[in-house]
């Protein structure tokens, strides 16, 4: 048996044993003690005698019934003073038996009645209480038909809870050798539970955490190899170039390994700032604002326009786009990104659409008439430090659509690839303009 099972019992028991305890206060309360009650069924037999027998007889014969009961009767009749009779009873049996009902004491196996309260029986019978001792009362026997029905009722109730116990022990040792395994580096583990069992979601919840950790781990371990490759090149040449520098005297040639310098520097800078844009994502809180979406989009292109492309760029955007709540700063970063991606690539023309779809979201669109993305290379660009071999003589690090997928994400959208009608590639964007995650 499992400790989950042995924790459960002494909590099932006590709760039983309380709903037991509850229940006799609550039936004394409501319909007088049950104990009392099953004395009263017990003792039927000499009620019977007393009330049809006895108090049946005229007023001049009721002792002499009385009597003839006590010749032929195993239990005992006596007359008592009322005061006699009065110690040893409770506040509540004292005021029953004054007004004349008949008081059972289930521990003596007794019970009481006053003769009459008017005194018609015989002289001073008003004073006198009829006692009857030996009573056949053997209230233990229903305390252990009690107590054996309530057992049936642990057992029947036991024998599940120890089913499901031990199910869902087994479960979470499961979990916790999964959990250790993780705990050792062994991030491919995964918690297996069956289906039915409540703990399903929680295996479910681990698993999906395990599979992001050791998806970020191994992009971490990509990201770290891509930028020592990326950092080697720029390296290189400084240091090459400043080995030209020592061996020159010429003020042109030192010239023109100083510019040489400053080119390498300037891409050492743009890809650590780069780098940091994109580890930033990958910790950002998103500050969910309300703005309008047309206003962000004309000043992302007027930032493109501003740039001085001489590529034809043909813009359309509905006039009801509206308003989305989001961060407004990483959107316009997004768009940025996208933009001058397709115009760098661009042969001639770039197209920029934005429309509203259907439930409460909207599109975006950028196309271009460049070399196109092939269809099996459609998900791998949007991986950092990604490069496509046609575009190797473009300038760039790879980061800028990896720098929009996550945008996008982190507001609960969509990004793809798709063929453009003009030749190159068609990146599209589709997001909440609530920007729910």
């Amino acid at each position: 048996m499992n400790r989950l099972f042995w924790r459960l019992l002494p909590l099932t028991l006590l709760a039983l044993l309380a709903a037991s305890a509850v229940l006799y206060v609550l039936f004394s309360r409501l319909y007088g003690d049950p104990l009392e009650d099953i004395a009263r069924r017990q003792a039927a037999a000499q009620l019977f005698v007393l009330e049809h027998y006895i108090d049946a007889a005229p007023r001049d014969e009721w002792l002499e019934r009385l009597n003839k009961v006590r010749e032929v009767s195993p239990q005992r009749y006596e007359l008592l003073p009322l005061d006699e009779a009065l110690r040893g009873l409770s506040r509540a049996q004292q005021e029953r038996l004054q007004a004349g009902a008949v008081v059972l004491d289930v521990a003596g196996r007794r019970l009481l009645r006053r003769v009459d309260l008017q005194g018609e029986r015989y002289v001073d019978s008003e004073r006198e209480v009829l006692r009857i001792s030996g009573l056949p009362i053997d209230v233990a026997q229903a305390l252990r038909q009690e107590a054996l029905r309530w057992g049936v009722v642990a057992l029947f109730l036991l024998v599940p809870l120890a089913l499901w116990s031990r199910l869902h022990w087994r479960g979470l040792l499961a979990l916790s050798r999964t959990a250790e395994a993780w705990g050792a580096g062994h991030l491919s583990a995964r918690a297996e539970t069956p289906a039915s069992t409540s703990l399903q979601p929680l295996a479910q919840g681990m698993n999906q955490m395990a599979e992001r950790l050791a998806a970020l781990l191994e992009g971490r371990r990509h990201l770290l190899h891509a930028v020592s490759h990326e950092l080697r090149t720029p390296i290189a040449r400084m240091g090459f170039d400043l080995e030209l520098l020592r061996d020159t005297d010429s003020p042109a040639a030192r010239g023109a390994r100083i510019d040489a310098l400053e080119r390498d520097l300037a891409a050492l800078q743009a890809l650590v700032t780069e780098l940091l844009s994109y580890s930033k994502l990958e910790q950002t809180q998103l500050q969910r604002e309300p703005f309008d979406i047309e206003d962000l989009l004309r000043q992302c292109l007027g930032a493109q326009e501003l740039e001085g492309t001489a590529r034809a760029l043909q813009v359309q955007i509905a006039p009801d786009i509206g308003r989305m709540c989001g961060d407004a700063h990483l959107v316009a970063r997004v768009v940025g990104n996208l933009l001058g991606n397709a115009l760098k690539y661009a042969r001639h023309e770039v197209r920029f659409s934005a429309r509203t779809l259907p439930a409460g979201q909207w599109e975006l669109r950028v196309e271009d008439d460049g070399p196109g993305i092939p269809e099996a290379e459609r998900q791998r660009v949007f991986e950092p430090f990604v490069r496509l071999p046609q575009t190797g003589s473009l300038p760039g690090h790879g980061l800028g659509l990896a720098i929009a997928a996550r945008g996008v994400a982190l507001h609960g959208g969509a990004i793809q690839i798709e063929k453009s009608a003009l030749g190159g590639a068609c990146l599209v964007v589709r997001w909440p303009r609530g920007g729910q995650t």
